[in-house]
């Protein structure tokens, strides 16, 4: 392949491979997030620990990408987003590989930081090469697709996790990473698009300074999670994350490429992009984990009905995303995405109050609802937010948007934990009644992108 810069896009047929490469990459990644959450009982067992160590077999493949987002997308902007997604792709393999053959819980453990890196570096830079795959005419429709792909892996990686349990033990679960590994590899290295490469040196201050931000915000966070007896080292954690996230918006202030997009937040089309993106994970995730719950405590289903009537949110959602990037090459994010945002609201809400006469076809419908709504939120907004920055800070973008998926998502696990704590008895309708303002929230962010847009159109005539 030939290993020219193209300005807007790759030429077919070489986009669809790279396509290919960027979407196997980022299923890989988001589905290891999920699936060895139903294996660790079986894994704990096996290796003979406690429940208490065992999580952390999960936790650090979550703290690692989280710390290391940002400080590899701004490696990306230096060295080059497919450069630093073929490093991510190699180690994400050659852990899975290692912790396949693990035997004891530190060596597992240890495999999946390796995970973790290489899947920070492959979330980190996926957004750069989205936009540097597609023509800008077309870069909704990429984003449309890679959202898609992003969601449902999430929702489909539990039931992935019980089939391949049902046939294999847990290693195997790491194991099935190995031959899509290397076949993303061969893609990556083969049709990756290359990008510009910027002069500017490694900020080694700030990525340190970001990974311990975005790490203490995580632990602190899990904290709150465990219960009353961990409040004071989750206070302790989340009163020094937002210290050093203060230090570090200082710090990038006077600099022209800062490592945390200080300079891309001066743009409020950017800003509220990564505000709605926030709010809207959080309100997925609350969704999520608050529901299965609700359907057993409340409205006394079994495990299986509970399962089945999780389905019509992801196939809902993958109707509506490929619609939205679609639309959103044509028509104005800011309307597709607070039109999707107030469907995701309603859905939210006609589920709250959901009674045991509501019946299957009921609950359906309202899931069905959630899903459209939230798929065409997503997909406008991921390319609102790519669009907004130059391409010489794809890098960056590429990593806010990654940074704003988990916040929101570890945001709203927060916020469930808490309200099961604090409100044990009406945990689940209080908990979807905050999901249903924060989705509200992210609607009113993602319209007030309408105005702004306005008025930049208003004053650009005015200066011709």
């Amino acid at each position: 392949m030939t290993d020219e810069i193209h300005s807007n896009g790759l030429p077919t047929p070489r986009r669809h491979f790279a396509v290919l490469a960027i979407a196997i990459g980022i299923a890989m990644a988001v589905l290891d997030g999920t699936v060895v959450n139903v294996a660790l009982p079986s894994i704990v067992a096996e290796l003979g620990t406690t429940p208490a160590a065992g999580v952390w077999v999960i936790n650090a493949y979550q703290l690692v990408i989280v710390a290391l987002l940002m400080p590899l997308a701004s490696l990306g902007e230096r060295v080059g987003y497919r450069r630093v997604y073929q490093v991510g792709i190699a180690l994400f393999t050659l852990g899975s590989l290692v912790c396949a053959f693990s035997g004891t819980l530190p060596a597992l453990i240890a495999a999946r930081v390796v995970q973790g890196v290489g899947g920070a570096a492959i979330m980190s830079v996926n957004g750069a090469l989205v936009r540097h795959t597609y023509p800008d005419a077309l870069l909704g429709r990429g984003v449309g697709l890679n959202g898609l792909v992003v969601s449902l892996s999430a929702a489909v990686a539990p039931s992935l996790a019980a089939g391949i349990l049902a046939v294999g033990n847990w290693p195997w679960l790491f194991a099935v990473n190995v031959p899509f590994g290397l076949l993303n590899l061969w893609l990556a290295l083969r049709f990756l698009p290359r990008s510009e490469e910027s002069t500017q040196p490694f900020d080694w201050t700030s990525a340190v300074l970001s990974a311990v931000m975005l790490g203490l915000f995580f632990i602190g966070a899990d904290a709150v999670i465990r219960g009353a007896a961990a409040a004071v080292p989750a206070a302790i954690g989340i009163v020094v994350s937002i210290g050093l996230a203060v230090l570090l918006v200082r710090r990038g202030s006077r600099q022209t490429a800062p490592l945390i997009p200080v300079d891309l937040f001066r743009d409020p089309v950017f800003a509220l992009s990564v505000s709605a993106s926030i709010c809207a994970f959080a309100a997925f995730t609350i969704a999520f984990v608050a529901l299965p719950f609700y359907f057993q405590s409340v409205l006394g289903l079994d495990q299986v009905t509970s399962g089945l009537l999780m389905t019509p949110w992801p196939v809902a959602l993958g109707f509506a995303a490929p619609l939205a990037g679609w639309l959103s090459d044509r028509v104005s994010a800011g309307g597709l995405g607070a039109f999707g945002m107030v469907l995701l609201a309603v859905g939210l809400a006609l589920l709250t109050f959901a009674g045991p006469e509501t019946g299957a076809f009921g609950i359906s419908w309202r899931m069905a609802v959630c899903g459209f709504g939230f798929g065409f939120f997503q997909a406008p907004n991921n390319r609102q937010l790519l669009s907004s920055a130059p391409r010489s800070r794809a890098g960056a973008a590429s990593g806010m948007l990654a940074t704003a998926r988990l916040l929101g998502m570890t945001i709203g696990a927060t916020v469930v934990a808490l309200v099961f704590l604090l409100t044990p008895e009406r945990a689940e309708p209080v908990g979807l009644a905050i999901g249903t303002g924060l989705a509200i929230a992210a609607a009113l962010l993602s319209g007030l992108r309408l105005s702004r847009r306005a008025r930049a159109k208003g004053e650009a005539v005015r200066r011709t």
